[in-house]
């Protein structure tokens, strides 16, 4: 399988390499895309990042993340919301092709998740009219049910396309199998956002069993439980047609491989797996 259609999630090589590095291993393998974090694009600077990225030639199929909306206060809530539209200039800077919205979870001492889901609403309709202006669409991310309470209180594809119905134009989702896989709706939903043409996004990765650390033990495609072929077809009859993004947070055994083993193994994987 052809990897013009693999991009890495930068965050798969963040222990190894800085930006700059990650930029110049993955056009050294051959790999024409990328999703770096808000993190690594600080360390270098905006600048530099968004020169080094276009010196490359490699395409930004993503940039992570915004999100984080709910909060206690109002001046909190618009601390968030000031803070995403900044994302948003750095997305258009670097010529990503989708801001990814991890939305935030429960605030804090707080029960009440709905009124949680009404802050993600709240938030990103706030800065929906600076990301058309940006021409950024904003890619809502479900995550995995364990994290409604902390990182995230969309946690279907159905939630994140019903939020996408009530915002309207500039917003779509990620889909992520490391979140979704496991969701009975999940076919009927893929085929409801490639109808709407609502997919921004496809990352892939792998759920280990055991799973050791439910943020950072993500398996390399092929050493878990996901049916990714399955998933891959899915995507492609609801007409996606973009990047495979490989996103692997892995604290105790990707992070700690060289980083050049790593790429290897996501092209490798992503020829004879996914």
């Amino acid at each position: 399988m052809d990897i013009a259609r693999l991009s890495i999630n930068l965050a798969t090589v963040r222990k190894q390499w800085n930006l700059h590095d990650a930029v110049e291993a993955c056009t050294r393998h051959g790999i024409t895309a990328i999703d770096p974090w808000r993190d690594q694009v600080a360390v270098v600077g905006l600048t530099d990042a968004v020169r080094a990225i276009k010196a490359s030639g490699v395409r930004v199929s993503g940039y992570c993340r915004g999100g984080m909306f709910p909060a206690a206060s109002a001046a909190d809530r618009q601390t968030a919301i000031d803070d995403n539209r900044r994302a948003i200039d750095e997305a258009a800077a670097l010529g990503a092709e989708c801001l990814v919205l991890v939305v935030g979870g429960l605030p804090a001492h707080s029960r009440d998740i709905g009124e949680a889901r009404k802050m993600v609403a709240d938030g990103i309709a706030a800065i929906l009219p600076h990301a058309r202006a940006c021409s950024v669409p904003l890619a809502i991310e479900p995550l995995h049910p364990m994290y409604a309470p902390d990182r995230a209180c969309v946690n279907t594809v159905r939630q994140a396309l019903d939020l996408c119905d009530q915002l309207g134009d500039g917003t779509g989702v990620a889909i992520d199998v490391y979140h979704v896989w496991w969701d009975p709706e999940i076919e009927a939903q893929i085929a409801r956002a490639g109808g709407a043409k609502r997919i921004l996004a496809y990352h892939i990765c792998d759920w280990l069993v055991p799973t050791r650390d439910l943020l950072l033990d993500r398996g390399m495609m092929g050493d878990g439980v996901v049916d990714l072929p399955r998933m891959r077809a899915m995507i492609e009859k609801a007409g996606y047609s973009g990047y495979h993004e490989v996103e692997i947070f892995s604290a105790a055994n990707w992070w700690t491989k060289p980083g050049d083993e790593v790429l290897k193994t996501c092209i490798e994987r992503f020829k004879t797996v996914c």
